[in-house]
């Protein structure tokens, strides 16, 4: 373990919190099915299987590249706060990046099984990538910062459970712009589609 964690852990708040941040990253990966936070995803479209087992496919697959900063990217820091409390509990990196896979293969095989989302091969990259991330800011830090770790999830459960209960009312879905694969809105509200 680090010099620097001379403290010890205060093993229950943190593992209260570890446990309350897992249900955030269930809710948000195989539960928005039934949910809505504002107008950002739309639950009747989210019962959906798919699988894509080619690593780093959006590099050259996608139209956008907000699209790979978006999934790349949130997929590593969605798992940064699991690996910051799971290394505060466990005390290594290799455990807690180990943890962060088999979490994030979990959640992608249930996804895939259940029809409630889209298994992809780069969310388990990313995800192990960003526990592994976390883990090595927690190490860093030590254990001296734990009530900071518990404190913020805490905060981030509180405001995700008053968005859940807000969902349906947030948003104006008059002023939703569709937008293009590329990320760029429709102009004077041409879609291009037909039977629109």
């Amino acid at each position: 373990m680090n010099s620097r964690a001379r403290k010890p852990v205060a093993r229950i708040p943190v593992f209260i919190a570890l446990v309350a941040y897992c249900g955030i990253i269930i809710s948000l990966t195989m539960l928005k099915a039934f949910f809505m936070i504002g107008l950002l995803w739309q639950p009747e479209n989210q019962r959906v299987r798919g699988l894509s087992l080619v690593p780093l496919n959006d590099l050259w697959e996608s139209a956008s590249l907000f699209t790979q900063i978006f999934g790349y990217g949130g997929n590593f820091a969605f798992f940064v706060p699991f690996g910051v409390l799971a290394y505060l509990l466990v005390g290594h990196i290799g455990a807690t990046t180990l943890l962060g896979a088999g979490f994030s293969l979990l959640i992608e095989i249930s996804q895939y099984i259940f029809q409630l989302g889209f298994s992809d091969i780069d969310d388990l990259l990313f995800n192990t990538l960003g526990a592994a991330a976390g883990a090595l800011i927690a190490s860093l830090f030590g254990s001296r910062a734990q009530w900071v770790w518990v404190t913020l999830t805490t905060v981030l459960t509180a405001v995700f459970i008053v968005l859940v209960i807000l969902g349906p009312s947030l948003g104006d879905p008059d002023r939703v712009a569709e937008v293009n694969a590329s990320g760029i809105p429709y102009e004077n509200g041409f879609s291009g589609r037909s039977g629109a």
